[in-house]
């Protein structure tokens, strides 16, 4: 006998609050996005024209070659070790790997030296990227954890993003966490506070515990735990770390997540499991897990600071030279909408990690 469909999610959802009472944000990101049968990743392609969301490396092949070219560039300088991990974590289809790679083939030492890993949790998007880097030698991880021993030189592009947040809001009476839970209309999910906490939840900035009565605030402990586990394998195997996701520094209060469904902005509430859901990072906190973990944080610059630095003018005109006229026009439009002010340029940001006595990496500043 066939076994029935899995409910659609909103009324997974919906059973589930009924039952064991309202959810935290973070419980319900997870769902919704990877959901084995629902979720956003689970489920299906969320990236490109025609899933929610594109990211820098479907805009132009650019981005992952600089950013394979850097890793390489932190290989050479931390002395060229005879083995180590070339690891992208979260690699969505697989593009910015395979633009990577093609970049490689300028420094054969490095693609000799690397094993390359890609960390992804989502079956779906491991059989894409098994098509997008065919004939490449990849191997595939679902955890960091299960990386082998060596340098590991590692690059995560709009992944902490969409790791699981809380949110919660200072009242008079002390903190409450914002739920999601059911309104007055019939299986309409809504929002709720808990009842006042006994104390200043865990995970807060300073700059976050201080938040005046009335503010809303959110952690993410997921973000701030793998940020510690990076810059520990950093600090105790040596390599380098280039996390680069849209967010904000220094830490502050407010309020950041945000659902896109077909690449505009829906209300995260309306169709779970069918929109992608993110928040901003905050990169003083991920900043402050990975020295905590014995590493070195450098930045974070703005994205267009950073491909600036690694030469992005330079090579995009190298490739225009055998460009057909459309060609040279799509790639200009790449290259200003990765570096522009108003594009990605500024709200994107890149914070670099290292072992504590290693060189500083290639596009952030030398510390004084």
């Amino acid at each position: 006998m066939t076994p029935s469909p899995a409910p659609p999610l909103r009324e997974r959802l919906v059973r589930r609050i009924r039952a064991e009472g309202p959810l935290s944000v973070a419980e319900y990101m997870s769902l919704c996005l990877s959901d084995p049968a629902h979720g956003v990743y689970a489920a299906g392609n969320p990236l490109g024209a025609a899933g929610h969301f594109t990211t820098a490396p479907e805009i132009g092949q650019v981005f992952g070659e600089l950013l394979g070219l850097w890793a390489a560039a932190c290989w050479q300088q931390q002395g060229s070790p005879p083995r180590c991990l070339f690891v992208e974590v979260g690699p969505g289809r697989g593009t910015l790997m395979a633009d990577a790679l093609r970049a490689l083939k300028v420094v054969p030492a490095f693609r000799a030296a690397a094993e390359v890993i890609l960390i992804e949790t989502s079956a779906h998007l491991r059989a894409v990227q098994r098509r997008t880097l065919a004939g490449q030698p990849v191997g595939w991880l679902t955890r960091l954890e299960a990386l082998p021993e060596a340098p590991l030189f590692l690059l995560a592009n709009e992944l902490f993003d969409a790791l699981p947040i809380r949110q919660y809001v200072r009242l008079p009476e002390g903190w409450a966490e914002r739920r999601i839970g059911l309104g007055e209309e019939r299986d309409r999910l809504a929002w709720t506070l808990s009842p006042p906490l006994p104390g200043t939840p865990p995970g807060l900035t300073p700059a976050k515990a201080a938040a005046p009565v009335g503010t809303l605030v959110e952690t993410c402990t997921a973000g701030e735990a793998l940020a510690g586990e990076i810059g520990h394998r950093l600090a105790a195997q040596g390599g380098a770390a280039l996390l680069i996701d849209y967010g904000y520094w220094p830490s502050a209060p407010g309020e950041t997540l945000q659902a896109i469904s077909r690449h505009a902005y829906a209300d995260p509430l309306a169709a779970p499991g069918e929109a992608d859901l993110t928040a901003h990072v905050d990169f003083e906190a991920l900043a402050q897990a990975a020295r905590a973990a014995g590493a070195a944080a450098h930045g974070p610059v703005t994205q267009a600071t950073l491909l600036q630095a690694l030469g992005i003018a330079v090579r995009t005109e190298a490739l225009k030279a055998n460009a057909s006229p459309r060609q040279a026009r799509d790639l200009d439009s790449a290259a200003l909408r990765l570096t522009a002010p108003e594009r990605m340029g500024t709200l994107f940001k890149a914070l670099a990690l290292t072992a504590a006595n290693a060189p500083v990496p290639p596009g952030f500043p030398q510390e004084s």
